[in-house]
């Protein structure tokens, strides 16, 4: 009914895929589209007079999928014997029309789908043909600019201009200059305007009569949306005897197609439209104020933004005692309680004014401010805002009854306002690992780029935390690398709320075991096939440089601020109203998109200066820079000595996360520019001996995995034998007692560089026997680092050869044997054997007769 340019454009197509079918109009078609007609004579149509509706086996609908759309048509919908197709670009709604074929993609226009048809099948257009297809592409997505136009839409428009359409003809019939009489209506429309604000959302309604019909009316709905700030809108327009209803929406929480479905119509979340019987225009605006209440979701409340839980001081604690909470937590206000009720707040500037004033053993209720506004729960945020604003509030405490739940801080408000900001742009920017929206929900990439199971992990760890009133994140590494498009599965959960209990639930419903840590607030799950980390969303602070952090409860921000790297900041939330939003604090996005490692702020090396070993591991593993300013930190770090307070274990730690990176050559030359390297030894220097002998280990370990896949040497010895090989002994030592080297590792890897260099001055021998006899007494790592160690080709040759031949050469007599041949058992066994050993190493005895002949003969000789 009432056909527009898309439903027209996607007729014809369906005409060239069904040549045999009518084309029939069900109801009247827009102005435009007449005059269109009228000049063109495109399409031929028949009269739904002209039809023979018992005759129809088959309908194809476009379009729509609504049974009042289709006028008549829709009678033969109960007959089984009719065939449906349905090919349409609007969202499924409750009541639609379902078909033995049903084409159904959420793309700007329903043209966009027969253009990729049409495509496919190699169908060519003519120049008018591809015309009216574009006509429809750019009227219903508003000459590409609607928020509900896809990337598909312009790659069809792309086709199209390849198969000759007139962007001329497209510009004719699509301007939206306004006529004497749409301005007259637009004034009336907005004379009668008035808003109305439901759940926090803002609803402009408007009404208007005319005597005659006026042409398509959608483009005013679209001009008082760009005149008004305003989330919706909704016109009433009387004409001939009926009431055209057109609807925009800007905001998620209002689902305008769902509102206009009650009145019989359809369309987009964004935008639709409905036709109603003859009533007066008052009360049918009574009947879309009660549809809108029902209809519109509630709004952002000061719960969904508050921070929580809220670190607060006593009445009567000291100014000095306040002081020193605020540094510690790094907060610039507290509330104030007395027996957990809450009195107020006090900021950082009354306290250091007091402290100033020689007040530091008075009572913090002495400089409270009490009378500071406080809200609920459920106030919404456009109101919360409002107070701040109006009463230059920075900090507003949310109370419910007499206890202080959450608080609201300026950039928690500023991020709410920019996310609006985002989402009522009328640009919509299609999502890609480059640009990440800073509200994007990235529920599709969970489901598309996690494993199956794991996406069921996630989703049911959402519902979990609802149902506890907690809130869940998928926080770490999976999230940062998601955005990257790269693999990782390594699965960490972080709950406000009680993590150890949200484990125990989980892992219950998963049938998998549950390792939980009290002092912590963490828990491991763990079942055949994942391993999935919990932890309570804490904060840390730390009591002096490079020690090890306390922790306390608190928000998903102060949980994430706690983190290294703002790249490490980003978290994904699952609990189902949000399930796939991400969330991002820190601007990790920004620094992901710019290849940068940043720290979140100045002491991040002061209280972890094993940060800057991650930073630079971070950076070479994702071929990342460091920002100007983390590098300034770290030669900060270093000129203050603050390394010397960290422990050998920590150290040690981050070097073996180091070795076991895919090019840890690269990460250890990285720490030397920044000379990190002397935190492990003042001496240890990567000059170019040492850096060819790191390269040489990882070219040697590299050869050795690839042929022989079942051994796995230890890549810690050899990388630690390379860095501490040119130092003194006494030097080499003191270097691995830094790292706190566990002491067997410290006495193999000290006792193998010797022995490594001594092998290597034995070599070459020629003799195969020789080789083994040097080599063999040797561990594995030993022998790699002395392959590595030398640079002489022969030398390398002879222990690759042992490695590959001779090490695996055994004899097939055994002292069984010797005993069955008559031989008395003792220490003439071991002299035979390795006799044997060394001739079958040389080649000479290749079977048993030929090991049993040489045993004979030497018993002869001796």
């Amino acid at each position: 009914m009432n056909t527009d340019f898309d439903a027209f454009a996607s007729m014809m197509a369906a005409k060239k895929l069904y040549p045999q079918a009518e084309v029939v109009f069900p109801g009247s078609q827009e102005k435009k589209l007449r005059d269109f007609i009228e000049s063109f004579n495109p399409l031929p149509a028949k009269k739904l007079k002209d039809i023979d509706l018992s005759a129809i086996r088959r309908m194809i609908i476009v379009d729509t999928k609504s049974p009042e759309r289709i006028g008549s048509f829709s009678e033969l919908l109960s007959k089984p014997e009719i065939k449906i197709h349905i090919y349409d670009h609007h969202p499924h709604q409750e009541g639609d029309i379902h078909g033995t074929l049903e084409v159904i993609e959420e793309v700007g226009a329903t043209s966009t789908i027969f253009t990729e048809i049409l495509k496919k099948r190699g169908i060519k257009l003519t120049p008018m043909e591809a015309t009216i297809l574009c006509l429809g592409i750019y009227e219903e997505t508003g000459n590409l600019l609607f928020p509900t136009t896809t990337e598909r839409d312009l790659q069809a428009v792309a086709h199209l201009l390849k198969s000759g359409a007139s962007l001329k003809i497209v510009s004719n019939y699509l301007k939206v200059e306004l006529s004497r009489d749409e301005l007259d209506l637009l004034n009336e429309l907005t004379q009668t305007s008035k808003e109305v604000v439901i759940n926090g959302i803002r609803v402009i309604i408007a009404k208007a009569s005319r005597e005659v019909y006026v042409g398509d009316a959608a483009h005013l709905a679209h001009r008082m949306m760009d005149m008004e700030d305003t989330d919706a809108l909704i016109l009433m327009l009387r004409m001939e005897g009926k009431i055209l209803m057109i609807g925009r929406s800007r905001v998620p929480e209002l689902n305008i197609a769902e509102v206009l479905g009650e009145f019989g119509g359809g369309g987009h979340p964004t935008a639709a439209s409905a036709t109603v019987s003859e009533l007066p225009l008052e009360i049918l605006e009574d009947n879309v104020l009660k549809v809108l209440h029902s209809h519109i979701k509630p709004g952002k409340t000061a719960a969904d933004v508050m921070t929580k839980p809220v670190i607060t001081i006593t009445a009567e604690s000291t100014i000095k005692e306040a002081e020193s909470m605020m540094t510690k937590y790094g907060v610039n206000v507290l509330p104030v309680t007395r027996n957990g009720s809450y009195k107020g707040i006090i900021s950082r500037e009354i306290v250091e004014k007091a402290l100033f004033h020689g007040f530091r053993k008075n009572k913090v209720i002495e400089f409270t401010t009490t009378d500071a506004t406080t809200v609920s729960k459920t106030t919404p945020v456009r109101e919360v805002e409002a107070i701040m604003i109006e009463q230059n509030q920075r900090f507003m405490p949310v109370v419910d009854k007499d206890k202080i739940v959450g608080a609201i801080t300026r950039t928690d408000l500023l991020r709410v306002m920019y996310e609006d900001y985002l989402r009522r742009s009328r640009i919509k920017e299609p999502v890609t690992e480059e640009k990440v929206s800073i509200r994007k929900n990235l529920a599709s990439w969970l489901r598309d780029r996690f494993p199956p199971e794991i996406y069921s992990v996630l989703k049911l760890a959402g519902e979990i935390a609802d149902a506890r009133q907690y809130n869940a994140y998928l926080v770490g590494g999976s999230v940062r690398d998601l955005l990257r498009g790269e693999k990782n599965l390594d699965i960490d959960i972080v709950i406000e709320g009680d993590g150890i209990a949200f484990a125990n639930e989980l892992g219950k419903r998963l049938g998998a075991k549950v390792r939980a840590h009290e002092r912590f607030a963490t828990a491991k799950i763990i079942k055949p096939g994942l391993i999935l980390d919990v932890a309570t969303a804490r904060m840390e602070y730390y009591e002096s440089p490079a020690a090890l952090p306390k922790v306390e409860m608190s928000s998903i921000k102060k949980d994430l601020y706690r983190r290294d790297f703002t790249i490490n900041t980003l978290a994904i939330r699952l609990n189902p109203k949000e399930f796939g939003q991400l969330v991002d604090f820190f601007g990790g996005q920004r620094d992901l998109k710019d290849k940068t490692i940043r720290v979140l702020h100045n002491l991040s090396f002061v209280e972890d200066p094993t940060r800057a070993f991650r930073a630079v591991r971070f950076a070479e593993r994702f071929g990342f820079k460091l920002s100007k300013h983390t590098e300034n930190l770290i030669k900060s770090t270093l000129k203050m000595n603050l390394f010397e307070k960290l422990s050998g274990s920590r150290l040690y730690e981050e070097l073996l996360l180091i070795f076991n990176e895919t090019e840890p050559v690269r990460v250890m030359k990285r720490l030397a520019h920044y000379n990190l390297l002397s935190v492990i030894h003042p001496k240890l220097v990567l000059d170019d001996e040492l850096y060819s002998l790191l390269v040489s280990i990882h070219d040697t370990l590299l050869w050795f995995n690839l042929s022989f896949i079942e051994e796995k040497p230890s890549k810690t010895i050899m990388y630690l034998m390379a860095m501490v090989s040119g130092l003194k002994d006494e030097d080499k030592k003191a270097a691995l007692d830094r790292l706190s080297v566990p002491p067997k590792i410290k006495k193999t890897v000290i006792e193998g560089i010797h022995k490594a260099v001594n092998a290597v001055r034995l070599l070459p021998l020629k003799d195969p026997a020789d080789i083994y006899n040097v080599l063999s007494p040797l561990e594995l790592e030993t022998v790699l680092f002395a392959m590595a160690f030398t640079d002489e080709p022969e030398k390398k040759k002879e222990i690759s050869r042992y490695l590959l031949e001779l090490r695996k050469v055994k004899p097939i007599l055994r002292g069984k044997d010797l005993k069955k041949m008559g031989i008395e058992p003792g220490p003439i066994y071991s002299k035979l054997l390795k006799e044997l050993l060394s001739e079958k190493l040389r080649g000479r005895l290749p079977a048993r007769e030929d090991e049993e002949r040489f045993i004979q003969e030497r018993l002869r000789q001796s």
